[in-house]
């Protein structure tokens, strides 16, 4: 429908997450034509593409203001427009305060492992780096498209997996924090655990 009115209005659309923005508009009678590698559009492109990604993994209206840095009123406009208008749609949308509790991650053997897998992987993909403390309120849109990509690694990874995106998110900045949970090599296997710096 976006497509076929882009059309008839005489521009074309790039369809991408299933937006449709112009590459020119009409403005004062004429075309403007919009520069597809400008910089600030470029920066708009990406948040808006990683807040996508964001609620596809039902993650709650703060998070995803704190790793794309929309305002609450883009985000949940965002939703209305793009997820909660499409019928069929899995996607849940969460509310409530986001999780704050460490000790989730150790309430059982098997989270305390997954946590260890997940905590791995975003090791590796450079989000959690030993002796780095990640600023919650500077997040930028880069250090979100690694937590994504650590996220859906570890969904493919696990069978049946416990860990909630949301956790997820939490789990990066407590590993960086480091008060209250740690990354330790096993003393026999090597393997690498999740542990309460507090015990």
């Amino acid at each position: 429908f976006a497509a076929d009115i882009a059309h008839k209005q005489g521009f074309k659309a790039i369809r991408k997450f299933g937006i449709f923005v112009p590459n020119r508009f009409w403005r004062n009678r004429e075309w403007i034509i919009m520069r597809i590698t400008d910089d600030r559009y470029c920066r708009d492109r990406l948040r808006f593409d990683l807040a996508l990604r964001l609620i596809g993994h039902e993650a709650r209206t703060r998070t995803i203001r704190l790793w794309t840095g929309l305002t609450e009123d883009r985000v949940r406009k965002l939703y209305r427009t793009y997820i909660a208008e499409h019928p069929g749609s899995s996607v849940a949308r969460r509310r409530g305060k986001s999780p704050q509790r460490c000790s989730y991650f150790l309430r059982s053997p098997r989270v305390q492992q997954e946590a260890a897998v997940l905590a791995g992987l975003l090791c590796m993909a450079g989000i959690v780096v030993r002796g780095w403390r990640l600023d919650p309120r500077a997040l930028s849109i880069a250090q979100g498209e690694l937590l994504c990509t650590a996220y859906e690694t570890y969904l493919a990874l696990v069978a049946e997996p416990r860990i909630s995106f949301e956790h997820a998110a939490f789990l990066v900045i407590a590993l960086t924090r480091g008060d209250e949970l740690a990354l330790r090599h096993c003393g026999e296997c090597g393997a690498l655990t999740l542990v309460d710096c507090c015990t």
